[in-house]
């Protein structure tokens, strides 16, 4: 099953997160912050990066491990912005839309990835 990834519900929910999460990156404190800013800007890139490489692939199967690396990316979105939260840096009101945001992404990445097994 070939899928164009412009048109996944998850693929533009994952581009949703990068936007969001570059623009939260933004608001953190200059002290200590690139190393968390680099990891965060790079696992939220990483979720749509790969629902679009998985939609390259020839199986479903092929397509549903780069799924898993898409849902994989999105745990450490989630454990970085609940690193800020107890940190308490960053926007508060930024990092809760994304974090409801992220949670469901996950649900979807999952639900789509269960549908490519036939699970």
């Amino acid at each position: 099953m070939k899928h164009n990834f412009k048109e996944l519900k998850i693929w533009n929910v994952g581009m949703d997160i990068s936007d969001l999460i570059f623009e939260f990156n933004a608001t953190l404190p200059n002290s200590g912050k690139y190393n968390l800013i680099d990891q965060l800007n790079r696992a939220s890139v990483s979720i749509p990066s790969n629902i679009a490489e998985g939609c390259g692939k020839r199986t479903n199967i092929h397509f549903a491990e780069f799924l898993s690396t898409a849902l994989s990316s999105c745990y450490e979105v989630e454990t970085q912005l609940l690193i800020t939260e107890r940190r308490n840096i960053g926007n508060t009101e930024l990092r809760k839309k994304l974090l409801l945001i992220i949670d469901e992404e996950q649900k979807m990445i999952f639900k789509f990835r269960e549908k490519l097994l036939n699970i």
